[in-house]
């Protein structure tokens, strides 16, 4: 961090150690105005050079972030003039190149605030947590993975879900994200907010990393990248087996592979990706707690030994960029194949002795696209910049269906059905310089949904059930979004957001006039439900990078949900909640004093609670909402820079969780250590990773609802999916 300023005197020294180290409080940076598409590091200083933007003081600040930039990027970077809010930011593969990860998922952890948590085998999507929501698989927190949106609409498991397993995290170049409902290039699932993943262009040297743990845990990593004619063709193939502690072993088998083109110049780029993910394992999902305490099952038990799955995923996507003087035009394109069967028991015996498996399986052919087209002008004095914006997207969902099963035999099928899904989104972004310490960012978005639901089969059995299921609906929608920044005064800006966003809702739902299993009509909010709901939320925020070397925000946030619709995939149904509100504060510090010494910390405190019920219940706690989220660590490497030691320390906290809607059952505070050391060297890497340093037996997830376990024990209470247990893994990492 040579580009910054050293002199700083011992008071602002001691307010910045006291502000990470006594507070505790959070990781943090702050990213260039978010795009899908490819795009350099220089590429913000360049279209500030573009609109040329004259005054001297504007022309230190791009030399400054340039500097940043080199040395330390993401979350190091100042972007004081550029973000759009407190809440928007940008995370490094640096940031995260000791950061222990015993699972893909954690990748979304990085985004402060959020929570990456699994109840069943490590081949399915995680649950994610943000702001008060539980994300199930990613419902309201949207993930574009090189321009490829990764949540699924109408899936055979839930509504948005969102499978990173096929990310190789060493190859991810930056984590760009955002949150809250102001951003207009996002649409679908984006209320709580979004990320998005670009991998690297090429590697300054190959990399043969071997990892090896406890409980069976190997994983393989080679990937290079070489010159081929006037780019680079970047390669990759991941291994990974894994039988975990669990009582039936996960046997879990993972590849992935990842070939990457890319080539451009000063004004322009491209990149062609193809991706392949495999994936097959044995799941073990929550069990009772009252089976746990009585010694009915062990905390790692199963309560159906043939509960997994398998699934696949083959994607190709394209990528073009280039600019001008006084534009910039920005494209990707791709078509991807997904497949998944998963076998899942959450209840035990409620259906009988054959138990209550089910089924869920679909066969999935996406394509879609995102244009954009920037003009940098200056209209009655003021320098604006004016986005225009297309977006589409093509589900193509076969064989989408539910099945009772006993042990992965099907008994009967609950539904079955062919859907496709067309989405449509435009905007129109402004951003207005009105003074040197005044702008606005003003935008708006319209998006036209249209489901085709064709249903095969249903468990009543009648030709007729099936057909009053099937059919068209559409839903348009438009979404303003106004952005105030107001500084910087003494390194400090001041953030005004609001906007309305939304979510789709199954395509099942939206067309459903009948329970599919029994017959029986459906009336009022269960039938034929909107195809999507609304939300709408503010913020208010604070940047600082006052003192040298901190990066710090505090942004205060509400956000509320027109209605919390949700297909369930494993009945077949729809379960309608009422308007919700959810409020809460965030801090967020990312400290870098000296070369060799990193802190940081996020703090996330939530309330949310349900405004209205349909039923007309008085109860308003909103299951699952996690209340409070606190993530701190510290990363050291060697001063000198002669021995190439390292080691870091992470901290995770959650907590204050209902699990249903009076406050009768709560899960538990979860609190997670981690620790990472090694040396690197110039050709190569040894690490040391100690998961769950301290044993945690906490709740990696839980619930409340009715279960019947063991057979004829019937109960209504607490089912959770504990923490790993502590856990080592060594690697060695081979550069050549």
């Amino acid at each position: 961090m040579k580009c910054y300023n050293r002199k700083l005197g011992t008071t602002r020294l001691a307010i910045g150690l006291e502000l990470v180290l006594g507070l505790g409080l959070a990781e943090f940076g702050f990213a260039a105005e978010p795009d899908q598409t490819v795009q350099t590091a220089e590429a913000v200083p360049a279209r500030a050079e573009s609109v040329k933007r004259k005054t001297k003081a504007k022309q230190e600040k791009i030399e400054e972030m340039e500097a940043v930039e080199v040395e330390e990027p993401g979350r190091a970077k100042d972007l004081i003039g550029i973000a759009g809010s407190a809440s928007q930011g940008e995370v490094s593969q640096k940031q995260f190149e000791h950061r222990p990860l015993s699972r893909n998922g954690e990748l979304v952890e990085v985004i402060p605030g959020a929570v990456a948590t699994q109840h069943s085998g490590s081949g399915k999507a995680n649950q994610y947590f943000l702001r008060g929501f539980n994300l199930d698989h990613g419902t309201d927190f949207t993930t574009y993975v090189d321009g490829i949106p990764m949540n699924m609409t109408t899936h055979a498991h839930g509504q948005g879900y969102m499978d990173i397993n096929s990310i190789i995290p060493e190859l991810v170049k930056k984590v760009e994200y955002g949150k809250g409902p102001y951003y207009a290039e996002v649409g679908d699932f984006s209320a709580a907010g979004y990320a998005k993943m670009y991998t690297m262009d090429k590697l300054s040297q190959g990399i043969l990393k071997f990892t090896a743990g406890q409980y069976d845990y190997y994983r393989t990593l080679v990937a290079d990248s070489m010159k081929l004619g006037d780019g680079d063709l970047l390669y990759a193939g991941e291994f990974n087996l894994y039988n975990g502690v669990w009582q039936v072993p996960e046997d879990s088998k993972k590849f992935n592979g990842q070939l990457r083109y890319s080539l451009g110049g000063e004004d322009w780029g491209l990149a062609l990706n193809a991706k392949a993910y495999s994936n097959s394992w044995t799941a073990t999902n929550q069990i009772p707690q009252a089976a746990v305490d009585n010694g009915g099952i062990g905390l790692y038990g199963s309560m159906d030994p043939t509960d997994g799955g398998e699934t696949n995923r083959y994607s190709v996507s394209s990528s073009f960029w280039n600019q001008g003087s006084d534009w910039k035009n920005d494209a990707n394109l791709y078509v991807l194949y997904t497949d998944l069967n998963l076998y899942s028991n959450f209840s035990g015996f409620t259906r009988g002795p054959g138990g209550d498996q089910i089924l869920q399986t679909e066969r999935r052919v996406q394509t879609g696209g995102h244009f954009e087209h920037t003009r940098y002008n200056k209209w009655f004095g003021f320098d604006m910049d004016n986005s225009v914006g297309l977006q589409f997207r093509n589900d193509q969902i076969m064989g989408l269906g539910l099945y009772k099963t006993e042990a992965r035999q099907i008994v009967n099928t609950v539904s079955k059905s062919n859907v496709g899904v067309t989405t449509i989104g435009t905007y129109f972004k402004n951003t207005t310089h009105w003074h040197d310490k005044v702008r606005t960012i003003a935008g708006l978005r319209g998006d036209f949904i249209n489901n085709d639901v064709e249903v095969l089969d249903t468990g009543s059995g009648s030709a007729n059930v099936a057909a009053a299921n099937s059919g068209s609906r559409g839903k348009a929608m438009i979404s303003p979004k106004l952005s105030l920044v107001i500084g910087p005064w003494y390194n400090t800006e001041y953030f005004f957001n609001i906007g309305y966003g939304y979510h789709s809702n199954d395509a099942r739902g939206t067309t459903l006039n009948y329970e599919p299993t029994s017959g029986a009509l459906l009336s009022g909010s269960s039938a034929r439900i909107t195809p999507a709901a609304w939300s709408r939320g503010g913020e208010a925020g604070i940047r600082s990078n006052f003192i040298p070397g901190l990066n710090s925000t505090f942004a205060l946030w509400w956000l509320e949900s027109s209605q919390e619709l949700v297909f369930v995939g494993d009945e077949g149904t729809t379960e309608v909640n009422g308007k919700s509100h959810r409020y809460g504060i965030e801090w967020t510090n990312y400290y870098k004093p000296t070369d060799w010494l990193t802190l940081d910390a996020d703090y996330a405190l939530t309330t949310a609670r349900f405004a209205e019920r349909p039923d007309g219940a008085t109860d308003n706690f909103v299951p699952n909402s996690v209340g409070r989220v606190i993530s701190t660590g510290i990363t050291v490497e060697d001063p000198t820079g002669s021995t190439g030691l390292f080691g870091t320390l992470r901290f995770r906290h959650f907590g204050h969780v209902p699990l249903d809607e009076s406050g009768t059952f709560w899960a538990g505070d979860t609190n997670i250590v981690n620790l990472g050391a090694g040396i690197k060297r110039k050709q190569y890497k040894l690490e040391i990773d100690v998961f769950n340093l301290l044993g945690s037996q906490s709740n990696d997830i839980a619930y409340a609802y009715d279960y019947n376990y063991p057979y004829n024990n019937p109960g209504t209470g607490i089912l959770k999916h504990p923490v790993e247990p502590r856990m080592v893994r060594g690697t060695i990492t081979i550069n050549f």
